[in-house]
């Protein structure tokens, strides 16, 4: 898979809220190990969007393997124009940041927001321009990355297209991963709530 979409759950879908929080530096670390086994893979290019949660952390994460993997390119890609504009300023500037550092970034539509239906195009844009996904999300415990879950099983009934998911159970491994490659953090565990 050259091309990896990698998306998942929102920043407040997972109870965190900054990035010194014990969490955090799990997904922080979940991220980084997934997005290097993709690289390993043959992944060329991370391609995420701009929700505040899985889609940032994995552009950061991505941003910050670029001197071990000058190969890596990593993309933004946004379902409309003004896309976080009703953000709190803060998270605005740090969609921006991002925005700014990345390879490629660009809207799939032209325009504001005006309907669900720039949602369905911006996952069918996503699918036909991406070899496989990452996606952070557990079925057993829903959230606005049901949508796409739903749309990539859709698409997989016609079409070859690998998806990794990463559910509470794997994270909770990776948070025991972090505790045991740690020794200034301690382990406080990985759940959904």
């Amino acid at each position: 898979m050259q091309r990896v979409w990698i998306t998942g759950y929102r920043a407040y879908e997972l109870g965190v809220f900054s990035d010194k929080e014990p969490k955090f530096l799990v997904l922080q670390y979940a991220l980084k190990q997934l997005i290097k086994a993709a690289i390993d893979d043959g992944t060329t290019w991370l391609i995420t969007g701009g929700q505040m949660g899985i889609e940032q952390w994995a552009a950061q994460v991505g941003l910050s393997l670029k001197a071990e993997y000058p190969e890596l390119q990593v993309a933004m890609m946004t379902p409309f124009t003004h896309f976080g504009g009703n953000w709190k300023p803060e998270n605005q500037a740090k969609l921006a940041t991002l925005l700014s550092q990345v390879d490629f970034h660009a809207s799939v539509s032209n325009h504001d927001y005006t309907s669900p239906q720039q949602l369905r195009n911006y996952q069918e844009f996503m699918l036909n321009h991406t070899d496989g996904a990452i996606l952070v999300y557990d079925v057993d415990n829903k959230g606005k990355s049901s949508y796409d879950y739903d749309a990539i099983v859709n698409w997989q009934g016609q079409h070859d297209y690998p998806l990794q998911m990463i559910d509470f159970d794997q994270l909770q491994e990776f948070s025991y991963e972090f505790g045991e490659n740690s020794d200034k953090n301690s382990n406080k565990g990985f759940n959904s709530n």
